[in-house]
């Protein structure tokens, strides 16, 4: 049985997910691979190199920074996120992330792109970090009109969540047949038609085909939704998502909502691990694993 972990995207909503990941990373809770749609690959990728925390220390720190993201960056970079201090400055020398273990580390990552030309999927699996390996990360989370299409090996690329937000489907056709799924939307979340497609055609009409998906994308996800609902009847998926909304919007600022959020995150996972480690149904060997849920 092949184990694994499938995170959604959904901006500063990953702060959720990171939280979630902390609890599996105290409890030592193991995965035979990962795969991450925009905020779910760059902040996932912080599990696998056991990196405690990270996520939730550097976007707090630089919150407020207008070398790592903000109005002032989309106007001068045509990126809302700085391509080079938020993805290569802060890695590199700031919040150093730790290749070593990430490249040492048996777990497979996988993440989802688009690409801009025909508005389809690309999964990409991440073998090492060599050169390309933020540019990857940056192309998954580069949301439409607030960043600019990621050239990496020749192809044009945004956000992957505009054409696969939950790979579910995609991981179980590679093999991994007992799957963790961490969403960012409560049960019973539907996503409806965007109201901006309008200003979105014309601001991407270069892109006809991206255009289209972007049209689609509310009909994409609740398929989804509903493939996942199916799986957890048969008992080859389980689900962790927030009980109501969570208090923080994609593109916040706003810390103490950061803070708030990874703790709701992380009170999800602790009644995870306790309600499937009693019952022995978590895909791993977790009644060995005593957690107590924090007030």
């Amino acid at each position: 049985m092949k184990k694994g972990l499938v995170l959604e995207g959904g901006g500063f909503r990953g702060m959720f997910t990171v939280g979630v990941l902390d609890v599996f990373l105290e409890h030592e809770v193991k995965f035979d691979g990962m795969i991450g749609v925009s905020a779910g690959a760059c902040f996932g990728c912080n599990f696998k190199s056991k990196q405690h925390q990270r996520a939730l220390r550097y976007n707090i720190r630089f919150a407020h920074d207008k070398r790592y993201s903000g109005f002032n960056s989309w106007m001068t970079t045509g990126n809302y996120f700085n391509a080079n201090f938020a993805y290569h400055t802060v890695a590199d020398k700031l919040d150093v992330f730790d290749k070593k273990v990430f490249n040492e580390n048996p777990m497979e990552f996988h993440l989802v792109v688009t690409d801009v030309l025909t508005g389809a999927p690309i999964y990409k699996k991440i073998e090492s970090c060599d050169s390309t390996f933020y540019e990857w990360l940056r192309a998954s989370a580069s949301m439409p009109v607030v960043s600019r299409p990621v050239e990496v090996d020749g192809m044009k690329l945004l956000d992957g969540g505009i054409s696969d937000s939950i790979p579910l489907q995609y991981f179980e056709n590679l093999g991994f047949n007992h799957n963790v799924v961490v969403l960012t939307q409560p049960i019973g979340y539907r996503k409806k038609k965007m109201t901006i497609m309008p200003f979105l055609s014309f601001s991407l009409r270069k892109y006809p085909c991206l255009v289209h998906a972007l049209k689609v994308r509310h009909e994409m996800y609740n398929r989804e939704l509903d493939y996942l609902s199916e799986r957890q009847k048969d008992g080859t998926c389980m689900v962790i998502c927030p009980e109501e909304t969570l208090p923080i919007g994609r593109l916040s600022h706003d810390t103490n909502k950061m803070e708030m959020t990874y703790l709701l995150g992380r009170r999800a996972a602790e009644k995870f691990l306790i309600s499937h480690s009693s019952r022995r149904e978590f895909p791993g060997h977790l009644d060995k694993v005593s957690v107590r849920i924090a007030e």
